[in-house]
């Protein structure tokens, strides 16, 4: 019996060896160049996926990564950011439910606004199938599902870093792996092409959050972390300086970049040291008056019309406050409402407006009930934490936030809206969702080692 099962497996090979050769042979005849070469890569996501499901962080990192670098972008700006969240996600869930045989997120405060968020999204996406309107058309599915998806993914983001970083180390590769290609990027899109150097399309375009996360972490680490080396934390200053100088100087019209940044480091400072949060105070109020007085000058019209439209949303909202019109709708109902005597299609430009639009007042609630919770935990955790890289991580963290909630009146920058940033922004505004999960994760690690000590 035994010489049998023994033959049988040798057969066994032998047949699916025979099988694939048949298999490659079969392809190079009757396939196209692009499904040949889908399918040569084949046992290059199997064994990517095999390597996810084995160091789950390692696929976080190449998920913060990727989408700086890979230039693909497929259906309605699908792109591989989103791909590898949802294959993450996918997996992280499967475990949960065939591995571990129970779904238990991490125990903290923040899961309940986040799991609000995802409840009201999926109602909002329900409702926004009636007719609210009826002489303009619905979003088409896509467009509907892909809004759905930004808040899905976002959420999921979040909740992969808080739930599958259980050590420090990891947080920090996945932190120190953003700041370099976040550098490289900077210099290969910005700096090189200013001398003369055609490296522009070596990475991909990038947008607000970005940015901000940019800014708060290598600013963060290079002021607070002493267990960094001299010369490794003036590389972050000059990283800071270069891109501070790229969104003020040479990018000053797009105000979300530098203003955002700007909240993000003065909100470090003062979490750092409230004495000298109110020494700057000063100093930024007299900034914040002058470069406003400018920007209203410069900028009268775009403000004004911003205006209008947030008026004109405001009419569409008020046929269902509560839950929202659903997902991408109300683009199609803005020429309902002619803005300036003109029936055009137009978005918010708005985050929160977004929101409400689109999940309505419950939305926002959970959504604003998230950035309390994450603001809150943060504060708290900036003592518990060690010194060193996890205290300026949570500087950075709280950091990045403010300039997230600060970017979020000025753009779709957090949540892309499908029309406006669309799909693609997922590959920038995914980057706060997962560092922002980082701070439930060191909550977590404190938790474990709390419990551990009391163990003893």
């Amino acid at each position: 019996m035994k010489s049998f099962s023994g033959v049988s497996q040798f057969s066994l090979r032998h047949l699916i060896i025979i099988g694939q050769l048949l298999l490659i042979a079969a392809l190079a005849f009757i396939a196209s160049q692009r499904q040949l070469a889908l399918v040569l890569f084949l046992p290059l996501g199997v064994g990517a996926v095999l390597i996810f499901m084995r160091w789950p962080p390692l696929g976080l990192i190449v998920a913060s990564v990727a989408g700086l670098v890979v230039p693909y972008l497929g259906p309605s700006g699908l792109n591989v950011s989103m791909i590898l969240i949802g294959l993450l996600l996918g997996l992280w869930l499967l475990d949960m439910m065939v591995g571990q045989r129970q779904v238990q997120p991490a125990p903290s405060r923040t899961v309940w606004p986040l799991l609000g968020f995802l409840i009201v999204a999926a109602i909002s996406f329900t409702v926004g199938q009636l007719p609210w309107f009826t002489f303009a058309l619905h979003a088409p599915l896509g467009a509907q599902l892909g809004g759905l998806s930004i808040i899905v993914l976002s959420v999921g983001a979040f909740s992969l870093v808080a739930n599958q970083i259980h050590d420090l180390r990891w947080l920090s590769r996945l932190t120190w792996a953003f700041l370099a290609i976040g550098a490289a990027s900077v210099v290969a899109r910005s700096v090189l092409p200013a001398l003369g150097l055609p490296t522009r399309n070596l990475f991909q375009q990038v947008f607000t959050v970005f940015y901000i996360w940019l800014v708060a972490m290598a600013f963060s680490q290079a002021a607070f972390n002493k267990d960094l080396r001299s010369g490794w934390r003036l590389v972050l200053g000059g990283v800071v300086l270069v891109t501070i100088y790229i969104l003020f100087f040479l990018k000053f019209a797009d105000k979300s970049g530098w203003l955002s940044c700007f909240v993000a480091i003065a909100v470090i400072i003062m979490a750092r040291s409230w004495r000298a949060g109110l020494a700057l105070a000063p100093i930024a109020a007299l900034s914040a008056l002058y470069l406003w007085s400018g920007l209203v000058a410069s900028d009268d019209y775009s403000i004004s019309t911003r205006f209008d439209a947030l008026l004109i949303m405001a009419q569409i909202i008020k046929f269902s406050p509560i839950l929202g019109l659903g997902f991408a709708n109300y683009y199609w109902y803005t020429p309902l409402f002619p803005i300036r005597g003109y029936a055009v299609s137009f978005n918010s430009h708005n985050n929160y407006v977004d929101i409400v639009a689109q999940t309505g007042v419950v939305g926002l609630v959970c959504f604003l009930w998230l950035v309390w919770e994450l603001g809150w935990l943060g504060w708290r955790l900036r003592r518990d934490v060690p010194a060193g890289f996890a205290q300026a991580y949570v500087y950075g963290a709280l950091g990045g936030l403010a300039g997230m909630v600060v970017a979020g009146f000025l753009g779709d920058w957090v949540l892309p809206f499908f029309y406006n940033l669309g799909l693609n922004g997922f590959r920038s505004s995914m980057i706060g969702w997962l560092f922002l999960g980082g701070l439930v994760s060191l909550e977590q690690m404190l938790r474990r080692q709390k419990l551990a000590t009391a163990q003893k």
